[in-house]
């Protein structure tokens, strides 16, 4: 397996894509997706959990928004991941993901996940490398674990932005009234840590690529929500889903 390196990958679309021509197709794909998310509900043979990964600034509510936003809300739901309750800390650090798992029928789009446990914690000294190789194994076995035992589709996305791009949406929340809100001073302390980030995701790339990661370009909004749509619609098809018949 090639290693990621995220210095090596764009961040931007390819110069042959057009702007409006691919929110057009980002249109229909959602359109498409609301029949194929109608029969993932009515079949209730398989979930999918959508697992958004990436940095401050990279996105992640705004593509949750634009792609999941059209579906039907009665089956799909998002979970985000913050600093662990008194309550959660008394537990293994997945049992708050695996309440969160998404049933059979269902989307459920993590913002944030499990991976902030081998992640954060390491770029900020709370976690031993050692104790991050256990957890990383553990992570692998609870994947392997939705998808042969709850028949789960695990859709894992980095939102790839680059750190100019970062910083630029960062100040915008100081001076646009309707990003005010998203403004957190501790955000730019985290921008300062960027290379250990890229280090420790690289590594999370590497030790946990069984459910193979996806690292989408995200300095232009339009082309992220296209490629999630598409990948959501690929995995999706590939079920081969059937509408039950008729209850005798």
């Amino acid at each position: 397996m090639t290693k990621i390196k995220l210095s090596k990958v764009d961040t931007r679309a390819p110069k042959e894509f057009d702007k409006e021509e691919t929110k057009n197709k980002t249109i229909a794909i959602l359109q498409e997706l609301d029949e194929l998310q109608n029969g993932l509900f009515a079949e209730a043979r398989h979930s999918v959990l959508v697992v958004i990964q990436g940095m401050d600034a990279s996105g992640k509510d705004g593509v949750i928004r634009d792609v999941f936003g059209s579906l039907n809300p009665q089956g799909v739901s998002v979970a985000s991941f913050k600093v662990p309750t008194e309550e959660e800390y008394g537990h293994d650090f997945l049992w708050r993901i695996h309440k969160a798992a998404p049933q059979k029928g269902c989307i459920k789009v993590f913002n944030r996940s499990h991976y902030e446990d081998v992640l954060v914690t390491r770029v900020h000294g709370l976690c031993s490398n050692s104790l991050a190789t256990k957890r990383m194994k553990a992570i692998n076995d609870f994947e392997q674990l939705l998808e042969t035992h709850n028949n789960t589709v695990i859709i894992k996305c980095y939102l790839h932005v680059s750190h100019d791009k970062q910083m630029q949406r960062l100040e915008e929340r100081m001076h646009i009234p309707r990003k005010m809100w998203k403004y957190n001073e501790k955000d730019f302390e985290e921008s300062r840590l960027w290379d250990r980030y890229m280090h420790y995701y690289e590594e999370v790339f590497d030790k946990c690529g069984d459910i193979p990661w996806n690292i989408i370009p995200a300095d232009q909004n339009w082309y992220k929500s296209y490629l999630i749509a598409d990948l959501l619609r690929q995995k999706l098809k590939a079920l081969g889903m059937k509408y039950p018949g008729l209850k005798r």
